[in-house]
């Protein structure tokens, strides 16, 4: 992506690869969980989600994604896809995608329609992050997927991605059993672009492969630090140029949130932190209020847990937020870093990604008409 003369930007001819605008060490972009919080509604996150595109979109963030999630109360994107088409009415800019789609909870073709739906509707504006895990828990999967479908062997998702592929391009070989199977809107109705393909990971899996398929990959920093080296290693090391990439193209998910106050952020991102806590014991709900996560009784298993959880958060004033993000960039070699914000309300969301833009001195630009 590069900016022109009159302050508007032009994204690369490949759609992936950005560039790092005001003082920022990478491109910025923002990863949206359209987070729910108690006393709210999924309408206010999904307007709030409107908002911090818009916002996002005027200060120079590169993209925007949803990921998708199940059975969540606390989270409202368990359809990617409907929610990019209502952010994509209210921009005309940013880039908008999945981080990500979860490949085994659907058929590649019905992905390939989705999303070339998007594409239709916001050409060249649409990414398609793809995913292996249920994004849920074992139940809700099966109840997602159908009987029999939760022990496919692992070699299933890279054939469900060359699938996925096929129909995106339209180029089933003659003689294959889907050869006169279209995805439309598509390439069957004449020259059309279509969403580049990333692959999403929390391990070393994905990471290979998508180093050997020569596509852009996104490690789930955010909540599997521990991993990010080795996973950006693996990527970068496993990597084969493709008429994708000619380079390994790396972003990593970094939960970070910004405030006034050291301890403003510090009250917001706890209240996150209790709602993992509570989903890792099998207790999901909504996002706890300040109130109540300060008053929380915490054991000392659990004080240890969150303790451990808000570590990886890049949280504090936004000099500290920006310290802590330059850092990371550098640590991990990142060529971009995807911000999610997880806290009880919409509006220190919010905040949050434009005091971030403050304090790179990215610049303002007129927003999208609505």
């Amino acid at each position: 992506m590069s900016d022109t003369g009159d302050g508007h930007r032009q994204e690369g001819r490949d759609g992936i690869r950005g560039t790092a605008r005001g003082r920022a060490p990478v491109p910025l972009s923002v990863l949206d969980l359209v987070t729910v919080g108690a006393g709210s509604t999924a309408h206010a996150s999904l307007r709030t989600s409107v908002d911090i595109a818009r916002l996002a979109e005027s200060r120079g963030y590169h993209r925007h994604w949803v990921a998708e999630h199940h059975s969540m109360p606390g989270v409202a994107s368990s359809s990617p896809a409907v929610i990019l088409a209502h952010l994509a009415a209210h921009t005309s800019r940013i880039r908008l995608g999945s981080g990500g789609v979860m490949l085994p909870n659907h058929a590649p073709l019905a992905v390939a329609e989705q999303f070339g739906t998007l594409e239709a509707l916001a050409p060249g504006r649409i990414d398609l992050g793809l995913g292996r895990a249920p994004g849920t828990d074992g139940r809700t999967a099966a109840a997602l997927r159908g009987p029999g479908r939760l022990d496919e062997a692992a070699d299933e998702f890279p054939r469900r991605l060359a699938e996925l592929t096929r129909f995106l391009d339209d180029d089933f070989p003659d003689g294959h059993p889907y050869a006169r199977v279209h995805a439309v809107p598509g390439p069957v109705q004449g020259p059309a672009g279509r969403p580049p393909l990333w692959l999403l990971g929390s391990s070393g899996f994905s990471a290979r492969l998508a180093g050997e398929l020569g596509l852009p990959f996104a490690y789930a920093h955010h909540f599997s630090a521990a991993g990010t080296l080795p996973a950006l290693d693996l990527y970068r090391q496993s990597f084969r140029p493709s008429a994708v990439l000619d380079a390994p193209y790396a972003v990593i998910g970094v939960a970070a949130l910004a405030a006034d106050t050291e301890a403003e952020a510090r009250a917001q991102v706890l209240t996150g932190a209790l709602s993992m806590l509570r989903l890792r014991s099998g207790r999901p709900g909504l996002i706890p209020t300040p109130e109540e996560a300060a008053a929380y009784p915490f054991s000392p298993m659990e004080r240890e847990f969150v303790d451990g959880w808000l570590a990886n958060i890049v949280h504090g004033t936004p000099d500290e937020v920006r310290t802590g993000l330059d850092e990371l960039a550098k640590r991990t070699g990142a060529d971009e870093l995807m911000l999610t914000a997880n806290a009880h309300s919409g509006t220190a969301r919010l905040h949050s990604y434009g005091l971030i833009a403050d304090a790179y001195g990215l610049p303002v630009e007129a927003p999208a008409a609505a």
